[in-house]
């Protein structure tokens, strides 16, 4: 018999009471006989430090009904949501079994986001004409896209492309179409406030919301938006790696700079020059952010520049085969984890010996993780080991 997995991607930068409903209705939709989730690790994919380090993270995720928890490298944990989607599919294809994803979304059916995905899979002359059109009238590329498909007047539910779940479940399809990957997709409407609402409520806030609250000192008022194991876990104050960040930016010259993903037309020049007259990186984000430049493009750049990310190591990351680092596994979930073991088409690191198979790409893109995780260590005072796996 087959095995049945139901996958999810996630950050649960704090894991919160929204998330614990999308997780049961993992379960309870697919059948599935094992829920693994593939998590962003200590750096996320807005640019920013998580607020607590992975390893807690993916004891919550356990704790909160999923059976294991993979770690998405940092490569493309903190990269533009194409990215981000295709690291993510391009590895949990090579998992064995029935696999499904299911996202979370604002709205759309399975079949529209199928739709939607098929028409960016095949972007046609007159789109990439359209789309570079928006870009030169300084339009962030996502609602470039969004702009570029209703001059074309396709039969497409262009809201599938306004909102952020709704973008990254398009990202989702279309990757597995792209790769080719056997995963089915499984939409699940998104319940409580949206993704980028900053407004703390007494039940499913946002993870932004949650956030928002712990910079503000005000950790006390979102207790009811979390189970009591991840309340009890969190900082008083959010981790900051700002200084590290900054001075590798005064550091780097403007070829290097250059080389990250998305740092274009001559984005380098404008972040060099403001850092001269930027007393902090908040500052230095806020004079480089335009219309154009979002804040997450932004923090995106200053993370690959901390952690040493080129756009063209992502790339060879992106063509090679990788590997899929556990985490966090349930107990008595041991011989499941053995089958997908030894039917995985990538390595499964569970312990330190697995990294000994590790070559070229594969091990320099596993180095850029345990360099995340010793940054993290370094700024929050709490140090992990890279090689450990929780068994929960």
């Amino acid at each position: 018999m087959k095995l049945k997995i139901c996958l999810a991607v996630c950050e649960y930068n704090p894991l919160h009471d929204g998330h614990l409903v999308h997780l049961d209705a993992m379960r309870r939709e697919t059948g599935c006989d094992f829920v693994a989730v593939i998590m962003s690790g200590n750096f996320t994919q807005r640019g920013e430090i998580a607020v607590m380090d992975k390893f807690t993270r993916a004891k919550h995720a356990v704790l909160s009904g999923a059976d294991c928890v993979f770690e998405l490298p940092t490569v493309f944990a903190t990269s533009p949501a194409e990215i981000f989607a295709k690291g993510a599919v391009g590895l949990l294809k090579n998992l064995p079994g029935e696999k499904t994803l299911c996202f979370g979304c604002e709205s759309g059916s399975k079949e529209d986001f199928l739709l939607a995905a098929k028409i960016l899979s095949n972007e046609s002359k007159e789109f990439k004409k359209l789309l570079k059109t928006q870009l030169n009238e300084g339009v962030s590329f996502a609602r470039a896209k969004v702009n570029a498909l209703e001059q074309m007047e396709l039969c497409v539910d262009l809201d599938l492309l306004k909102s952020p779940n709704n973008i990254l479940g398009v990202e989702y399809t279309a990757a597995i179409i792209d790769s080719g990957a056997d995963i089915e997709i499984a939409p699940v409407r998104r319940l409580g406030a949206g993704y980028s609402d900053h407004t703390l409520y007494e039940k499913l806030s946002s993870a932004s919301a949650i956030r928002k609250a712990i910079s503000e000192g005000k950790k006390s008022k979102i207790k009811s938006n979390l189970p009591k194991y991840v309340y009890d876990d969190l900082p008083d104050r959010l981790p900051s790696a700002d200084d590290l960040t900054f001075y590798s930016l005064i550091m780097s010259d403007r070829k290097r700079l250059k080389g990250i993903i998305d740092c274009t037309e001559g984005l380098e020049n404008r972040i060099k020059a403001l850092l001269k007259d930027s007393p902090s990186l908040s500052v230095l984000k806020e004079k480089t952010q335009t219309k154009r430049y979002t804040a997450a493009r932004i923090s995106r750049i200053t993370t690959h520049s901390l952690l040493g990310i080129s756009e063209s190591f992502i790339r060879k990351c992106l063509r090679s085969d990788l590997y899929l680092n556990v985490l966090a596994v349930r107990e008595g979930c041991e011989e499941l984890l053995s089958e997908m073991r030894k039917n995985c088409r990538i390595p499964l690191i569970t312990r330190k010996n697995d990294v000994a198979s590790l070559t070229g790409t594969a091990l320099e893109c596993f180095e850029k993780d345990v360099l995340a995780n010793d940054v993290y260590g370094f700024v929050t005072g709490k140090r992990t080991n890279e090689y450990m796996m929780l068994k929960i």
